[in-house]
């Protein structure tokens, strides 16, 4: 092998249930390699002889003498082999359960992994949750080895049940391995070459198998990602600090910082020891730069280039192993760590929990120990976040309970709506004209004040229905009412908006601002979209201020499911819609309604009624007040209009 020839590096994890011969495969892989320290295949031999057992390979790895007592690995344990084709870092991982946390930690950093089963035992429980860990970790490179054949006297028959007991389970996972191998490892069978006690396997020895994994994607090929890790001053100059995760930082680029979507240039790139300063930075390398304006960063933001920057949400999926003794359960605070950015996160719902034996999901009460689970989560602030495919760093959470790691696993973003294009105001140069009419005569004109009256739940609850009865009897009382519905909304004024999560957002930002304005002309204006996001409600009740009444149209998914009067809930169990809420997109209920109307406990009469109800006590002027006085000089302020509008007549 020519030693000059590039090597492109894989980190591999070696992972599976306790005592299914994880480290003796390492073990014996490093021996059939030459790749064990010099004295060490001694110094085995030694040890297993004091100890009177045969020669155990696991020991090359076991660091701690309570493991070699025990026979169990406890820490993450990292050694370098060469191949033919490439540059190999082996992460033994430990199977037991009490050591998953360790486990987790090892596996997060691999790119492919090996799984051993015994081929006496077959899949445990242990394989099972470590299969689920490998997924949720975004590992897709993924080889079994089906270890101890020696004691399953070598037989076809049993590895050929084995393997497709493994494969099927994957495959439920949606994990297709690169192969399945029978091995002994204790004995070197199909550790370096194809064993001569096993002549009906014609596949790949694992030392080949480990060339036929594809290399990591290059990380300096992927958009720019910077954590920053801290800001030094010194003197006057600001130094921007932390590790390009992926892409290319050069000077002279134009980065916005998530999530405050502030932007600036890179003027400088700073650098320390040898002579000269660097005009680029690439993946993987620590940066230290300055900005062309002082704009202000911290600790936790995201660096990117504008054109290809991450999301921005302030509630996501959370695709989770559990690990602590205390149950997760809906409402609980946690702290999730995502890159360098530490955030509170409260548990709005548990969408699932995946039993690993059937794969089934299980109650949504409360996620135990060493299950895996689906929950919705919401932070107080707006995250920057990416698919963890593509972006790790930004993608893969760390959730912590005090000062315990208590979970972790994949951000999902699906469904999820992205913030940042709420948060740029594009037009400049533009200065309010006030109105000549006042709030008070508008009221008085009308017997009323201007009112957003927003019914907010889940398709099939019964918002449009509501609604249009509100609008009738409304106006039949004589107020000034209209109703802005979904459906009729998007064949006009939002006809150009999909069902994308951001066109959803802009389709509620546009309608909140619209109804402001109904509400500003002194209108009753009753709105019935489902806005299954508190952002943009929030958004929607900052657009009219006090003139906006949130109605929470109450009804469980079960309900609504069962109604389903447009049939939207067939066609999206059946995957015809994304994104649909309640099925594959989130709903988050107000979180202090003015008004609560449960549609599955009561009749129509009967919530229109307590809508009706709520408007003659709030909105109403049923206080006996008179006609204002208008004022001309007041009300009619001509020369203002002229101030704030040159040459307006």
């Amino acid at each position: 092998m020519n030693m000059d020839t590039p090597h492109r590096q894989l980190r591999l994890v070696i992972i599976g249930h306790v005592d299914h011969g994880k480290s003796t495969l390492i073990g014996r892989l490093l021996h059939d390699t030459g790749s064990l320290p010099d004295g060490k295949l001694e110094e085995l031999q030694a040890v297993s002889e004091r100890r009177g057992m045969p020669l155990e390979w696991s020991f090359a790895l076991d660091a701690f003498q309570s493991e070699r007592d025990q026979a169990v690995t406890i820490d993450t344990t990292q050694i370098w082999l060469r191949t033919r084709a490439r540059d190999v870092v082996i992460i033994d991982a430990p199977g037991h359960r009490e050591f998953l946390k360790n486990m987790i930690s090892g596996a997060a950093q691999a790119d492919a992994a090996v799984l051993v089963v015994d081929a006496v035992e077959g899949v445990r429980e242990q394989t099972r949750r470590h299969a689920h860990l490998l997924r949720l970790l975004g590992l897709r490179q993924v080889a079994v080895a089906v270890n101890k054949m020696d004691l399953a006297g070598f037989s076809e028959h049993r590895f050929r049940a084995v393997a497709e007991e493994v494969t099927r389970y994957l495959g439920a996972l949606g994990l297709t391995p690169l192969a399945v191998l029978p091995v002994s490892a204790r004995h070197g069978d199909t550790i370096a070459s194809r064993s001569g006690r096993m002549p009906w396997y014609q596949g790949p020895c694992l030392l080949d198998l480990l060339d036929r994994f594809d290399p990591p994607q290059r990380p300096v090929d992927r958009p720019l990602r910077l954590p920053v890790q801290d800001v030094y001053r010194h003197g006057d100059r600001r130094i921007i600090v932390g590790r390009v995760e992926t892409g290319r930082l050069r000077v002279g680029d134009t980065l916005v910082f998530s999530p405050s979507n502030r932007m600036a240039r890179v003027a400088t790139i700073e650098a320390w020891g040898p002579p000269g300063v660097p005009e680029e930075l690439v993946a993987g390398q620590s940066a230290a730069f300055t900005l062309d304006e002082p704009i202000f960063v911290e600790r936790g933001d995201v660096a990117s280039h504008a054109e290809q920057a991450p999301i921005l949400t302030p509630v996501f999926r959370l695709n989770l192993f559990w690990l602590s003794g205390r149950p997760l359960t809906v409402g609980a605070t946690y702290t999730v760590k995502l890159a360098t950015r530490e955030a509170r996160v409260t548990v709005q719902s548990i969408e699932r929990v995946i039993d690993t034996q059937s794969l089934e999901p299980g109650p949504r009460e409360r996620v135990e120990r060493d299950e895996v689970a689906e929950v919705v989560v919401r932070s107080t602030a707006l995250l920057a976040l990416d698919e963890p495919a593509d972006f790790p760093a930004t993608g893969r959470a760390v959730v912590v309970d005090g000062y315990d790691v208590v979970g972790g696993g994949e951000v999902s973003l699906a469904g999820c709506p992205d913030q940042r294009p709420l948060l740029t105001r594009r037009a400049g140069n533009l200065h309010a004209v006030p109105h000549l009419l006042t709030h008070e005569a508008r009221s008085w004109r009308n017997g009323h004040r201007g009112a957003v009256i927003w019914l907010t739940g889940l398709s099939g609850a019964g918002k449009s229905t509501l609604a249009m009865e509100v609008e009738r009897q409304l106006f039949h009382r004589g107020y000034q009412v209209y109703v802005l519905d979904g459906d009729n909304v998007r064949r006009g004024l939002n006809a150009d908006l999909g069902f994308s999560p951001e066109e959803r957002a802009e389709n509620i930002r546009r309608v909140g601002e619209a109804a402001a304005l109904f509400a500003d002309a002194g209108f009753i204006v009753v709105t019935a979209f489902i806005s299954p996001y508190r952002a943009d409600r929030a958004r929607a009740r900052a657009a009219a201020g006090r003139r906006f009444h949130e109605v929470w149209v109450k009804a469980d998914l079960a309900t609504c499911e069962a109604r389903d009067p447009k049939g939207l809930y067939r066609k999206a169990r059946a995957g015809e819609i994304p994104d649909f809420t309640g099925i594959s997109s989130p709903y988050e209920p107000p979180d202090a309604p003015e008004l609560t109307v449960d549609t599955g406990r009561t009749d129509v009469a009967h919530a229109v009624a307590r809508i009706l109800d709520y408007v003659g006590r709030t909105i109403s002027l049923n206080d006996g007040a008179s006609a204002p006085r208008l004022n001309l000089d007041a009300d009619f302020d001509v020369a203002a209009i002229r101030r704030v509008t040159p040459g307006a007549t």
